[in-house]
Formats: structure tokens, C-alpha cells, sequence
């Protein structure tokens, strides 16, 4: 039998890895082992048994339908096996999720049998991962008046599938590790460089923080039997930057407890903490797992006697530590006082109720976020279906309502697209909020995770309620190698049958496109009421409000079409000043940190909504905007749009739309087509008067309002990771803004990257124009540091060649993508010149493309965190600085950063990106490349 045999073989290679057999998805080596099973005599039927039971994954997997179909022959009496007897079969049955299992458990209950009929209802109601089909089923079955179907529905609709289960434990023992002072990024826990193997949970479980790190853990755990480790950021935000269900992953697996003790290395209710909380993205994702996370709130800022945070001599804030969390202390979770306390639980440290809000103790005891979903779902369908009131059971949605309050722009897309809600009664920050989601994106190194998590909660095909979905192939564009081959055809093929637009056509019928999926979802948000949900933290549209999640909140998006979430506050941002000329709005979004730090002292910004008030910037400019508020920690942004500004970027997609469509990516559905029509219909209202642009009321509230004083910005500002600072918190951080004079001209830059998400068609111009004028000065233009440009689409691509942009730049590349030869090994050194790169994010995803270890990289991407773009060497560390486009190019050519005198030399006449505020009337102001 030679998939058994190849398997035994994986085996015997996994185990010199220090690996366990991997879990089985095929069900074809499912159907070798049963042969096997039913074999008495096979010398292989030990091992086949456990391979069955404890090693085949559950949900929509072929390997489930196979598992299912032959647990019905036990139950049934058509095969017998000694050692799963018909009440085995059923609990093997009752932890598979849904799909093939529920089908197998509605035959059995709407069967003829009545003793197996009540064993198999009793079991279908400890379900909640039933779709349209199932639930059609039981209500056919109810109405041909089946007495099991009856009892199940009673039961569903008094939710027992939630009521039975064990409650939240009152008290939680934890024991304390320290992972990192400062900020903790998702790439320390779920490296992007190992994106390749996320799938495979416990291979991916290797990379997370050390290997040093993993056996101290252990060690904690052998310690402290009796406790949960809680993995903590001291002096820091747990889990900034990428949306990485792949770290929550990897610290439940490290920290957590196995959901089901037949399904291996899948586990859950991880505890995590930090100094400052949980990033917002990340805590949503340790709620998809039933986990707790934790704002210590254990170093505060000293204070002078005017009330105001002392500073050192950096001009950081002095620290005062509350009480000690260091690792190896023993502390007590009190949920019932939602109190964090000492060992003994007679002394309160600091009050975490925000942590157990009832909607996230309901994810806690059902051991995940979606469980509660879909069981709502369920037993709404339910009590419909019987004619009678739900059982009030789930925490009743929180509902905030301030009278004579206007509202916010995201209090108003909210309202507009709220699931489930008293009518008619407006809705403010606070509220939790179920509302339809319009737009989803998935990205390539997490995309297999959400298919996982799809098949996991036995769905088959995307919501017909969501507009659009797309599934990008941008992480792993820059090298089509072995991984790459291996996971995204498969990725890909799941997606397009599953009924998202795809990136790559599994039947090869158009060009593979790697665009950025921040910039295609961009396009294909087409309305600026919409909500969006990616999978990635840059998930930040300019039109609508868009949030990065993990790949279970994406899979749960695009299987019902929904999202559960709070209202969250705004922070209303504003302009004033004129900009000078010789900057670039990239330089705005820094000082607009830099500027809210210096108003506010403390961030603003984390974890809420950035209304920025930047109506004159078509969306592929704007987006600079937003995409950048993630490194602000905010949980989103909205661009506040003027009406011309907004109709220009609706006709811009459109445009771009079509192409997608000329180039054969129209499903069957018509998709893509569906948007076209749908910003039709956005430009029409607009134009009519009959909805203008969103604009928030003038009455809102907002928690604070920033204005930032263009007036002010002078010359480039620079974010800096400030890999040296004394103070291991305040390194990789973006909160270290500088202007370029700080450096004096002085600073050695290795490398030079335009790309990510951050760039769009504009900066490519600006790389193209800043050439042309510089070969006109000083004749044919030499670099001293090598310039990586990858532009983020190929529309632009296309776009630039039309306006005769791309000719300068492959006159001074010394290396050109081909898409129909593309690289099958990452780079390793770089010379003296202009590389031109495959659309996609290449240095800034840091899973396939790197710089030299120890490298000063010079980037327009949003990544300074260590070890993303560039690892450390031996003697000197990588850092990764930030900033404009022109900064970049004239760094890769000098080899180091300008003086301000250089900079403004260089890029005088040049068409940098503008930004003019919005007035009060409308203004004929149009940004650049309009």
C-alpha cells in the first residue's frame, strides 16, 4: 500500500527532525488505513488504529469524510472493530466539527433505528458547525414530525450546547515568562521567514521565540503542573505588528491546552500579557483560541509635582514598577473580581475586567470565538424554526446609546451594516456590534491556515452576502521556489473553488498575478460604507473601514459573511499649514506620529479608530495613510474623502477592476463585475446628492483630536528601530521619529528598497523622475548601494509603461523580473545597482528576501522590526529604518542619508506626492497623479 508506506516514510524523516507523525488530511491513506484496521492480521493494524484515532484531522478534510463514513459502519453494525466500539465511534464522531460528521450523525439520528437515532441526536446536540443544508435537513425532518429532530431543534434553541459546558474556572494560577522587554512582535513568536510552514503546526511551533526559550517554558510547565504559563511583554505591547493567528498558535502549543484529545497539536487558551496590553489585531486572534489576554499595567510613568511624566535624559518617560512580574512569579486570575492578584489571592495587583467582558468569557468557556458565532446562529435557526423565543442565554449584545450625540464616521458604517440590533436606535462607541462584512482578503503565508480553519468549521463555499473576496499570492512572490510550489497551487485551488477571485488561476488560464493584497482589496473597496476584514494587519483601506485579523477571524468572515466586534472610539486627526515643496506626504505620516506623541505624551492611537480628515487624496495616496496606522498601533482608520476625491477613486477602481476582469479573473458569479456595478451605483448617489461621502456629524465625540501643523515639516523624517537605545523597550518601536538632518549626511546605508504596500503608482514615477533629473546633472546616475524596487501591482506596472516611466527604469536595472523564468532561490548579496523586483512585498514580508545580515536598510516599507528585512550579524546589528521614496533613492545613490541641502536639491521639480488640507468649501486642490 505505498501511501502508508510513504507515510511511514515521512514518519521516519519527521522523526530525525524531532517530530511527530504529521496529522492526515488525505483520505485516501484514511481509506489504507481501514483496510488495515479491518485486516486483524495486518502486522500494520497497531499503528493504523492510532493513526485513525488520534491522527486524522477532523472538519471538511477528505481524510474526515472517509473517518466518518467508516465510524456510521461501526455504529451500524456493517463492520466491528473490538477497539471502537458504536459509543466510541459517536465521541470520535462528536469531536470532528462538522461537515461529514454531522452529515453521518443526521443520517443516523433521521434514521430508522430509534435506539441509534437518540445516541446520534444526543451527540448532534453537542454541535454548533451545521450550514443551510443540515439545518434544512432538521427542519424537514421536523416537519414530517420526527420526534428526534423535534427534541435536537428543543435543544439548540435553549443553546445546551453552550449551557452544558463547563464554566470559566474562578480562579486561574498562572505562572509568569518574561519573552521580551519592550514590544513584542507577532514575528517573534511566528517568524515571517518560517511562513512556509504554518500549516503544520508543529513544525511552525519550533521557530517561536528560541529554542532556549521553548525548553525554559517547558521547564515552567514541569514546575508548575498545577499552573498555566503566561507569556508576557515586559515593558511592551503583546503581539504588534502582523495579524499572525500562527503566533497565538504557536503559544497555545507551548502554553495552552489541547482542544480535543484526537486531534494532535491543536490547542487553545493560551494566557497572554503585556506591560501595555495586547495588540488589538492579536487579541482578537487569542479570542478565536478561547484565550486571555492581559494589560498588566505593572511599570508606570514617575510623575513630578506638576503632575506631568518625568523624563530621562533620552526624553523617554521614567518608570516606576508597580509590582514585579518576573519570570517564574506566581500569580492569581480571580475572574469573578476580574482581578489580577498575588500568589496567595489575598492582595489585588491590578484590575483586568477588560479581559472578561462577558462576550470574551463566552469564547473561554466555548474555547473559541467562532463556536459562539455559529451557536447563535444555530439557535436562532432553531427557535425560528419551532416557533418559539430563543432561551436568553449568550451575553445580549451591549448597546450604547448617548442621546442628542452625533456620531463618528465608523460609529455610522457600523450602524449602517449592524446585524441584530434594536432598530432604530443609534449606536456609539462601546456597543458590540455583529455587522456584515462586504470585503475579505486573504493573504498566501496565512491563506493555508484559513483554509484549515474552513474546513475546520466544515464550510464549503464563501457567504453569498460578501461582495468580493480575494486570495493574494504577494508574501511568496519574490521566489518560486520548492515551499512556494508545494502550498500555493493547493492554496489556490481551495480558494477559487471555494469562491474567492484568486491571484493564481489553479487551471492556468491567466497570467499569475502577485499583486500586494492591501492594494487589490483597495481597488476592489468600492464603496466607502463597506466593511473589510484581511488577513494581515495592513489590512487598512481608504475607503470603508477595514480591520486585519487573524486567518479564523478571515475563514469566519468569508463562511458567514459576519464580524463581532466593539464600536471602538476615534481619534478625529486634522490638518493645518501649507506643505512645503520639497516634502512628500509620506514625511506627513510620520510627523503625524511624531506630532500626536509630542500633544498627547501617551499614544492615542492604540486601539482605536484613526478618522483622518484628508479628503483631497485619491485612495492610492491616501493609502500611505492608513496602511501606516497599524505601526501606530490604532485598530483602524477611515479616510474622510471629499465628494469629487471620492468619485475619481471609485472610477480609478473600476478601471482597475476591469483589468482584473480582462485578464480572465471573473468567476462564475461574477464577482468582480458585481463591484463594477456597485460603484456605479456609490458615484450615482454622490453625484445626485443623494449620499455624499461619509462624513462624521459635527456633534461626534471623539476620545482626542490631533492636528497636525504641516507648517512644521521641514524636512524628511526618518522612523528609526533605534537598535542602540539604552532602554531595551524603546527599541523597534515606531514611536522614534527623526528628521534627516540627525544623521548629518553621515549615516551608511547598505541597501534601498521602494516597495510594500506603502508605495503606490506615484512613488514609482518619483524613483523614475529622481533618475532622469540626476542623469541630467551629473550624466549616467551610479549607485553605492544597491536600490530594490518591487512595485506593489502590475497595473502599475502597465500604467507606468503607458506613460513612459518604466523605460527609465529598466535602462538602469541590472536585473528585471521574468515572470515566465522567476527566481527559485532567495537572494543572498546584492550589488551596486537598480533591481527590479516582482510585484509583491519581497523584502518587507522577510520570509524569502533579506538583506545581509548586520545591513542598514533604507525602506519605504512599515517593517522595522528585528529580524523582518535584516537579522543581525555577529559585531553589528540590522536595522531596518523608514522612510519616503526620494529619502530611499537618493541613499541607495550617495550609499548613506543626505543632508537636508542634498535632499532638497535632488528632488527640486520633481512630482513628489501632495497634500493640500480640505478646506471648509470644496476646493479644486487634486493630489498628484491625479
Amino acid at each position: 500500500m505505498s501511501l502508508y508506506t510513504d507515510y511511514l516514510t515521512e514518519i521516519e524523516t519527521r522523526k530525525g527532525e524531532g517530530l511527530h507523525p504529521k496529522p492526515i488530511d488525505d483520505g485516501a491513506l484514511v481509506a489504507e488505513l481501514i483496510a488495515q484496521i479491518e485486516d486483524t492480521g495486518n502486522a500494520h493494524r497497531k499503528d493504523s488504529l492510532n493513526f485513525f484515532i488520534y491522527n486524522t484531522l477532523p472538519g471538511t478534510t477528505s481524510a474526515a469524510g472517509v473517518k466518518a463514513a467508516f465510524l456510521k459502519k461501526i455504529i451500524l453494525g456493517e463492520s466491528v472493530v473490538a477497539e471502537i466500539t458504536p459509543d466510541f465511534a459517536f465521541e470520535l464522531l462528536s469531536h470532528m466539527k462538522g461537515g461529514p460528521s454531522v452529515e453521518v450523525l443526521l443520517d443516523l439520528a433521521l434514521g430508522d433505528d430509534a435506539d441509534i437515532a437518540a445516541k446520534a441526536g444526543d451527540v448532534l446536540k453537542t454541535q454548533v458547525f451545521l450550514y443551510e443544508a443540515d439545518m434544512a435537513r432538521l427542519k424537514s425532518a421536523l416537519d414530517a414530525d420526527n420526534a428526534v429532530a423535534r427534541d435536537v431543534l428543543e435543544s439548540y434553541a435553549k443553546a445546551e450546547f453552550f449551557t452544558k459546558l463547563p464554566d470559566v474556572d474562578e480562579e486561574i494560577k498562572v505562572v509568569t515568562y518574561i519573552a521580551a522587554e519592550g514590544d513584542i512582535s507577532t514575528d517573534l513568536l511566528s517568524p515571517g521567514n518560517q511562513a512556509h510552514s504554518r500549516s503544520d503546526r508543529e513544525l511552525h511551533g519550533k521557530c517561536m521565540i528560541s529554542e532556549k526559550a521553548q525548553k525554559e517554558i517547558e521547564a515552567l510547565k514541569l514546575q508548575h503542573p498545577d499552573k498555566r504559563v503566561m507569556l508576557i511583554a515586559e515593558k511592551g505591547t503583546m503581539g504588534v505588528g502582523s495579524s499572525r493567528m500562527s503566533g497565538v498558535n504557536n503559544v497555545a502549543l507551548w502554553t495552552g491546552k489541547q482542544a480535543s484529545p484526537y486531534v494532535p497539536f491543536v490547542n487553545i487558551a493560551p494566557v497572554v500579557a503585556g506591560t501595555n496590553g495586547i495588540s488589538p489585531i492579536f487579541l482578537t486572534t487569542v479570542g478565536v483560541t478561547g484565550g486571555i489576554g492581559l494589560d498588566l499595567k505593572n511599570w508606570v510613568k514617575k510623575l513630578g509635582e506638576d503632575g506631568k511624566p518625568l523624563l530621562n535624559n533620552e526624553g523617554n518617560p521614567i518608570l516606576d514598577q508597580k509590582y514585579s512580574v518576573e519570570t517564574g512569579t506566581v500569580l492569581t486570575i480571580d475572574t469573578k473580581s476580574k482581578t489580577l492578584k498575588n500568589e496567595a489571592g489575598d492582595e489585588e495587583l491590578v484590575d483586568v475586567s477588560s479581559a472578561f467582558t462577558p462576550q470574551k468569557v463566552e469564547f473561554m468557556k466555548a474555547g473559541s470565538s467562532y463556536a459562539v458565532v455559529f451557536g447563535k446562529k444555530l439557535q436562532t435557526f432553531a427557535a425560528e424554526t419551532l416557533g418559539v423565543e430563543p432561551t436568553p442565554v449568550f451575553a445580549p449584545s451591549k448597546e450604547v446609546s448617548n442621546e442628542g450625540q452625533g456620531m463618528t464616521a465608523v460609529e455610522k458604517i457600523f450602524n449602517a451594516n449592524a446585524l441584530g440590533v434594536t432598530k432604530g436606535k443609534p449606536l456609539h462607541a462601546g456597543s458590540d456590534v455583529r455587522v456584515k462584512v462586504n470585503i475579505v482578503g486573504s493573504q498566501d503565508t496565512t491563506g493555508l491556515m484559513t483554509s484549515q480553519e474552513l474546513e475546520a468549521m466544515a464550510a464549503t463555499v464563501i457567504s453569498p452576502t460578501v461582495d468580493g473576496a480575494y486570495q493574494s499570492g504577494c508574501h511568496t512572490a519574490s521566489v518560486w521556489d520548492k515551499k512556494a510550489q508545494a502550498n500555493i497551487p493547493k492554496l489556490m485551488s481551495f480558494m477559487n473553488n471555494f469562491g474567492l477571485i484568486t491571484a493564481r488561476d489553479p487551471k492556468g488560464s491567466y497570467h499569475a498575478m502577485t499583486d500586494v493584497i492591501h492594494k487589490v482589496l483597495n481597488d476592489i473597496t468600492v464603496d466607502d460604507w463597506d466593511v473589510i476584514i484581511g488577513g494581515d494587519s495592513h489590512t487598512r483601506m481608504s475607503k470603508g473601514v477595514a480591520f486585519g485579523a487573524d486567518s479564523g477571524t478571515v475563514a469566519l468572515a468569508l463562511a458567514t459573511g459576519e464580524a463581532t466586534m466593539p464600536i471602538p472610539e476615534s481619534v478625529k486627526v486634522t490638518f493645518k499649514g501649507k506643505m512645503a515643496d520639497h516634502m512628500d506626504f509620506r514625511d506627513v505620516v510620520h510627523a503625524t506620529q511624531a506630532q500626536m506623541l509630542k500633544q498627547h505624551g501617551d499614544n492615542v492611537f492604540q486601539g482605536r479608530i484613526i478618522e483622518v480628515h484628508i479628503g483631497t487624496l485619491l485612495a492610492d495616496q491616501a493609502f500611505t495613510f492608513t496602511d501606516w496606522t497599524a505601526e501606530m498601533k490604532a485598530k483602524a482608520s477611515i479616510c474622510i474623502s471629499d465628494d469629487e476625491t471620492l468619485i475619481g477613486s471609485l472610477e480609478l477602481a473600476k478601471h482597475r477592476i476591469q483589468v482584473m476582469i480582462d485578464k480572465g479573473m471573473e468567476n462564475a458569479a461574477g464577482t468582480l463585475q458585481g463591484l463594477i456595478d456597485k460603484a456605479d451605483t456609490r458615484i450615482a448617489q454622490i453625484r445626485s446628492g443623494e449620499k455624499p461621502a461619509l462624513a462624521p456629524d459635527a456633534n461626534a465625540k471623539y476620545f482626542a483630536e490631533v492636528v497636525v501643523d504641516l507648517d512644521l515639516i521641514d524636512e524628511p523624517m526618518i522612523a528609526d528601530p533605534d537598535v542602540n537605545n539604552a532602554d531595551p523597550s524603546r527599541r523597534y518601536t515606531h514611536d522614534t521619529i527623526r528628521p534627516v538632518s540627525y544623521y548629518g549626511g553621515e549615516k551608511k546605508v547598505d541597501l534601498g528598497f521602494v516597495g510594500s504596500c506603502m508605495v503606490h503608482k506615484g512613488d514609482m514615477k518619483i524613483v523614475a523622475q529622481m533618475l532622469k533629473n540626476l542623469e541630467k546633472t551629473n550624466g549616467k546616475v551610479e549607485f553605492k548601494a544597491p536600490l530594490v524596487v518591487a512595485a506593489p501591482t502590475y497595473n502599475i506596472i502597465d500604467e507606468l509603461k503607458e506613460e513612459g516611466d518604466w523605460e527609465i527604469l529598466q535602462r538602469y536595472s541590472g536585473f528585471e523580473f521574468d515572470d515566465m523564468f522567476p527566481k527559485t532561490q532567495n537572494r543572498t548579496e546584492y550589488e551596486n545597482i537598480l533591481y527590479l523586483e516582482r510585484p509583491g512585498c519581497n523584502l518587507c514580508m522577510g520570509n524569502q528576501e533579506k538583506a545581509a545580515k548586520g545591513d542598514t536598510v533604507l525602506a519605504t516599507s512599515t517593517r522595522l522590526f528585528q529580524g523582518r528585512v535584516v537579522e543581525d550579524a555577529a559585531d553589528k546589528k540590522g536595522e531596518s529604518l523608514l522612510a519616503s521614496t526620494p529619502v530611499v533613492v537618493l541613499s541607495a545613490i550617495l550609499g548613506r542619508t543626505p543632508s537636508s541641502d542634498e535632499y532638497k536639491s535632488a528632488v527640486e521639480g520633481i512630482d513628489l506626492t501632495k497634500f493640500a488640507p480640505p478646506l471648509d468649501k470644496p476646493a479644486n486642490t487634486r493630489s498628484a497623479h491625479f
